[in-house]
């Protein structure tokens, strides 16, 4: 089920651009690179893959989390919509009913 819903977020979901963030984000990694040797960029890149992992993982269980609670609202308001369709009917005939038991006055 979870690959469903993987590649229903792949299909609808639309990241935004955020060219502002991504600027700011390629101005810091410049000044990384020219102020740390490179063990060091490696692991601030690894922390930053990392980071970059969990908030795509974050967003596609946010994804299903709000799919799963549509799907729940969805079957509850089906079932609201058989309930009623039920008594509106029950209603019907209970007023058919008492209507033809009626007796005329006259």
């Amino acid at each position: 089920m979870n690959k469903l819903l993987k590649d229903l977020y792949d299909c609808f979901y639309t990241p935004p651009e955020l060219p502002a963030q991504k600027q700011e984000i390629e101005e810091c990694h410049q000044a990384l690179i020219e102020a740390l040797e490179k063990p060091e960029r490696r692991l601030v890149l690894q922390i930053i893959d990392a980071k970059d992992r969990i908030v795509e993982d974050t967003s596609i269980d946010s994804f299903i989390s709000g799919f799963e609670l549509a799907w729940q609202l969805s079957m509850e308001l089906n079932q609201y919509e058989k309930e009623r369709s039920v008594s509106r009917c029950t209603a019907k005939r209970l007023g058919a009913l008492s209507m033809s038991g009626k007796r005329d006055p006259k």
